[in-house]
């Protein structure tokens, strides 16, 4: 039987040198539903999937964007750094984790706040960085926190803190657990002054975040389909003995069982703050 068609020229015949490579990330592919995008739109899309709204996991810096009025703010105590009290070292120096992920990621450490405006309300905002050490919780994290306090008191204006955290950070073990109280009892502090916390859970938000700052919001939002919990499942499951529900430590089951205020897509996020933020002006 003969073909229906038949190739003139063998093989590639463009030039090496006419060959167009794709640009590295042009496209993003969705790790849920593996529906492919181009960059430019899930940047647009608030870095949701269009397709199943799978949320990837962003930083401080795409936050800062969604929220703040035109992505202009002011960032506090930018340049406060971690020291090695311990003199720490496992299978690397902590000093030299922390310049590696200094260099990996720009940032100073796994926090920043700043203060601006959201959709024309004064706010002072926290957002954790997972990238530079798993958003482990040491000493700056937990002082830049309790500063960023501070500045909302002196300003007389709301705190929003965006939670995405591994939990402590073992490197500077006691450092590190003193901080769930030192943030605890700032946010005491803003509670007398009479000025609201709102506190948001995204995924993962883990370990001693969880258990201080990251839940004792006035209202406790969380993004859908975030882990959260304190310690993991595998450790809990070890633990109890047990096999856990479906969907355990998901955002939605914490819901369910009364830990959480409600659940609101990343893309709503502003409006549904600024909402908020209107009537308890009021």
């Amino acid at each position: 039987m003969s073909s229906w068609f038949k190739r003139a020229k063998q093989g590639v015949q463009t030039p090496t040198k006419e060959k167009k490579e794709t640009p590295e990330g042009l496209w993003y592919k969705c790790r849920s539903c593996k529906s492919v995008m181009t960059s430019e739109d899930h940047s647009a899309n608030s870095w949701v999937c269009d397709s199943c709204s799978y949320h990837e996991r962003i930083g401080s810096i795409e936050y800062f964007r969604i929220l703040f009025d035109e992505n202009k703010f002011t960032e506090l105590n930018r340049n406060l750094s971690s020291g090695d009290p311990l003199i720490f070292e496992d299978t690397k120096k902590y000093v030299d984790r922390l310049e590696s992920s200094k260099r990996k990621t720009g940032l100073v450490d796994a926090v920043r706040t700043a203060h601006g405006k959201l959709d024309g309300h004064a706010v002072v905002i926290g957002c954790m960085d997972f990238n530079f050490i798993g958003g482990s919780m040491g000493s700056v994290v937990g002082e830049k926190i309790a500063r960023g306090i501070d500045e909302a008191i002196k300003k007389k204006v709301p705190f929003i803190m965006i939670s995405k955290s591994g939990g402590a950070r073992m490197m500077e073990a006691a450092f590190s657990l003193m901080q769930m109280a030192k943030t605890s009892a700032k946010l005491a502090l803003l509670a007398r002054a009479k000025l609201p916390f709102i506190s948001i859970l995204t995924d993962p938000t883990t370990g001693g975040v969880t258990a201080s700052f990251a839940m004792l919001g006035d209202v406790n939002i969380a993004e859908p389909r975030a882990l959260i919990g304190f310690a993991g499942p595998r450790i809990v499951k070890e633990t109890i003995g047990k096999d856990l529900p479906e969907g355990f430590q998901t955002s939605e089951f914490l819901l369910e069982h009364g830990f959480l205020d409600y659940i609101v897509d990343r893309k709503e996020l502003k409006n549904n703050l600024s909402s908020m933020l209107t009537m308890l002006e009021k």
